[in-house]
């Protein structure tokens, strides 16, 4: 990331707990500082990326005097990119804009290859004004930059889809033991699944459909039957000895819905019973899910 600031003509300062972890961007012309301090006294933007919460928070406002909030000048910047606590940037955007100073958390995803390359995604919470201004700049570390809400949005949306991404990877790890266990050749289940109608489409295309439009009927597949698939494959799991923990609590979900009257509504509807148990009503007004819908397309 701070190469591809680099390659957009940018001049940087910077400072690690490893000085050799900075030695190809001094060699392109970067400038050492000794401490977080020295980097905030030195620049404008702050840009940090760092490994949690506790980090964050020591580079930010850390004692001893050489922390950023003792070197940021008002009128400057602190955009934080890492995965983050949206408690924790709350607090640090309030305790900087004392200072006058502006705050944005920005979590990427992309991993080192999209760093690398700058296929990242960046979502960024803060004030919107603030966004706009620094827009540029974080234009030239990803290829899709969303201004997702107020501090601590970014930080929100990270945490979902990290945490979506880890709960599919346990579900894909129980299903395909299952199908290896069954006779399945792994290759052939992999190649075949990925063609079906989960396999064919990322993962968050088919919530606009049902769950963010919050409309449920008519069914495009209908409850009663996702049961009947889910039923089944838990006991082909009890069949062959393959626990299937994560397929039992989905099985269980259905199950609920079931016993709704739900049968014949869209297999979705079970969602609802989520929104229900953490009192929130997911829906998204018709003319701005379709213009997002389209966009996406």
């Amino acid at each position: 990331m701070a190469a591809s600031l680099q390659r957009a003509g940018h001049e940087l300062v910077v400072n690690d707990l490893r000085r050799e972890a900075a030695q190809p961007h001094i060699g392109r012309g970067a400038v050492w500082a000794e401490s977080p301090r020295a980097v905030a006294e030195a620049v404008d933007v702050v840009f940090t990326s760092l490994p949690g919460p506790p980090e964050v928070e020591s580079v930010a406002v850390g004692g001893g005097g050489s922390a950023l909030i003792d070197g940021l000048r008002r009128g400057s910047a602190f955009i934080d990119l890492s995965t983050n606590s949206p408690t924790l940037m709350r607090r640090l955007h309030a305790d900087f804009a004392d200072r006058g100073v502006d705050v944005l958390d920005s979590p990427v995803s992309g991993g080192p290859s999209g760093a690398k390359s700058g296929r990242l995604a960046l979502w960024v919470g803060g004030d919107e004004a603030v966004f706009s201004r620094h827009r540029p700049l974080l234009d030239a570390i990803g290829d899709q930059v969303f201004y997702v809400g107020p501090s601590g949005a970014g930080c929100v949306t990270k945490l979902v889809h990290n945490c979506a991404g880890y709960g599919i990877q346990a579900i894909l790890a129980e299903v395909f033991t299952l199908g290896a266990k069954a006779g399945v050749d792994p290759l052939a289940l992999w190649q075949s699944v990925r063609q079906g109608a989960v396999g064919r489409r990322r993962t968050f295309d088919r919530l606009p459909e049902q769950f963010l439009a919050h409309t449920y009927d008519p069914p495009s597949f209908a409850l009663r039957l996702a049961h009947k698939d889910v039923t089944l494959a838990t006991e082909l799991g009890r069949d062959l000895h393959v626990p299937m923990r994560l397929a039992s609590l989905a099985l269980e979900e259905l199950t609920e819905a079931m016993n709704r009257g739900w049968a014949g509504r869209d297999s979705r509807i079970a969602m609802v019973l989520q929104e229900e148990r953490a009192g929130v009503h997911v829906e998204v007004e018709p003319d701005r899910l379709r213009a997002a819908v389209e966009q996406a397309d």
